[in-house]
């Protein structure tokens, strides 16, 4: 994979130190809107508006920068998800935060949700795998913290569910190693769209 050194530049400091700043050209849309039918255990995708969003879609061009996992039931929706901190009370750790949170528009461009292929079991106990990270730190290229997509892929595997999916290796200055992309994930052969909203 070629990337130009600036960028690597950039995405390595975007990754090391949190920086997960708004881009102040963001334009801010409406909410975006939650389908019906969602299921504890599926998955929602997001084109972030952060610094750190823009640096994962430059190595990734899959459409989307961040993924969390849904908990919870109707009405009551949240997401655990791994993530720079979003708000000046949180460090830079597994977290779980209200779906409109983590779908507001000063945050989300685009998002789309998935359902993983699963039984009732399975999904509980890759939910209950997820919310018991809550607190690990968010870290890139270490193996003493997490990151999104690879506490999906983790939380499954823990339930005992295989999401087929494949590591890449990147060379980045300073966090070079093998690293699960949304773009991965989101294509695993696991995985059916349920909704999406602007493109794909």
């Amino acid at each position: 994979m070629s990337i130009r050194l600036p960028l690597l530049v950039g995405l390595c400091l975007a990754l090391v130190t949190g920086d997960c700043r708004l881009d102040a050209s963001t334009q801010h849309g409406p909410s975006l809107a939650v389908p019906d039918g969602l299921q504890a255990g599926d998955l929602v995708f997001r084109e972030g508006t952060e610094l750190i969003s823009a640096a994962v879609m430059r190595v990734d061009s899959g459409g989307y920068s961040h993924v969390g996992l849904l908990i919870g039931e109707p009405g009551h929706w949240r997401i655990v998800h791994a993530v720079p901190a979003e708000r000046s009370d949180r460090g830079n750790e597994v977290v779980i935060d209200d779906l409109t949170f983590f779908l507001a528009p000063e945050r989300t461009r685009n998002a789309a949700f998935y359902r993983v292929d699963a039984d009732p079991e399975t999904r509980r106990n890759a939910v209950a795998f997820a919310m018991q990270q809550q607190g690990v730190p968010f870290r890139i290229g270490s193996e003493q913290g997490t990151y999104c997509t690879r506490l999906i892929d983790e939380s499954y595997l823990h339930a005992g569910l295989s999401l087929q999916v494949r590591y890449q290796y990147l060379h980045i200055p300073l966090l070079q190693g093998e690293y699960l992309l949304p773009s991965a994930l989101r294509t695993s052969p696991r995985l059916s769209l349920i909704y999406a909203t602007g493109r794909m």
